[in-house]
């Protein structure tokens, strides 16, 4: 079985590619379809994300295609950066910026402890038909300071206390046990594990 796996970004596709390994699935991401415009990410949820990438790229690729939105949600900023986690701060915005404004922020609301949690949806679609969603969410606090080079994105600003580190501490195969990618996606190996489904073939 081929699936397409909806990302330009290299961090998550490494991720996701640990969490399915074994699979007798043949995985591919977007760097195989340089040509392939971006889609507009307009939805009001990751949910809605991640449904629209998959139907988009399925589509117009011909392919089966599982796409994921994902982000960081910080409870004293009404749960921003929110949807907004990858573009916060503008497109060329460094993750070391984008932590600088959000600490800023935290400081102004003596809030630099706030609960956070970070989120992934997923979905798998073949043309405009949904197959399978999952979604992963695990709950944390803000970090004092950003910590580790391990992980990316949010990963250092995120302390996740069952673990006593931030994400960004937490080496790759030791986060998929526990992160909200690696939820979301053992969810799909296992769907996957079941058999795959005639219209995923």
């Amino acid at each position: 079985m081929h699936l397409l796996v909806a990302t330009t970004n290299s961090n998550k596709l490494r991720e996701i590619r640990g969490i399915l390994t074994g699979l007798d699935v043949d995985l591919v991401g977007l760097e195989a379809f340089p040509a392939v415009a971006e889609p507009a990410e307009t939805g009001r949820s990751f949910a809605e994300n991640a449904r629209a990438k998959a139907v988009y790229y399925s589509t117009m690729l011909g392919v089966v295609a599982v796409a994921e939105d994902s982000g960081f949600e910080i409870d004293a900023l009404d749960n921003e950066p929110g949807l907004h986690s990858a573009r916060y701060g503008g497109v060329l915005a460094s993750y070391p910026e984008k932590f600088a404004a959000l600490y800023d922020r935290l400081r102004e609301q003596h809030a630099l402890d706030s609960p956070a949690r970070v989120v992934c949806a997923l979905a798998v679609a073949r043309g405009d038909r949904i197959l399978f969603e999952a979604r992963g969410t695990i709950e944390g606090r803000v970090a004092d300071v950003p910590r580790g080079d391990c992980g990316f994105g949010y990963d250092p600003m995120f302390y996740y206390p069952p673990l006593g580190r931030t994400l960004g501490e937490v080496p790759d195969g030791e986060k998929a046990l526990v992160s909200h990618r690696g939820h979301a996606f053992r969810q799909l190996r296992d769907y996957l594990q079941g058999g795959a489904p005639p219209e995923m073939v």
